[in-house]
């Protein structure tokens, strides 16, 4: 049970993590991805980083250092491809023509737990 703690985000930032991403998709016009399962572990991940680093780097891609990482701001969420070009990585903002995208922009934190729990 405790080591499931440490693995799970806390739950003001994920809250918060959240909340953005709720409010980005629809600023941007992106949908979340058709499987919930993938945008709970993504918006965990975005929540994770910013309890463990202070900033939502990216969860997706592998860093040498992620403490340098989040300085160079490139991949702090929204990173830098997704402002330039819409191209998210993590599939968390997708474009409607994206066969992955689905219909929702937005997920309950009851749902990203409940996902993110089964892993």
């Amino acid at each position: 049970m405790d080591s499931q703690k440490t693995t799970q985000a806390s739950e003001k930032n994920l809250e918060l993590m959240r909340n953005f991403s709720q409010s980005y998709a629809k600023r941007t016009g992106t949908y979340f991805c058709a499987d919930p399962g993938v945008t709970a572990v993504v918006i965990e991940g975005l929540a994770k980083h910013k309890d463990d680093l202070g900033a939502p780097l990216c969860p997706c891609r592998h860093y040498e250092d992620k403490e340098a990482e989040v300085k160079a701001t490139f991949w702090n969420c929204p990173c830098v491809p997704m402002q330039e070009r819409k191209e998210c990585h993590c599939m968390l903002f997708l474009t409607p023509d994206n066969p992955f995208a689905g219909d929702r922009q937005e997920i309950t934190f009851e749902q990203i737990r409940s996902e993110t729990s089964k892993y």
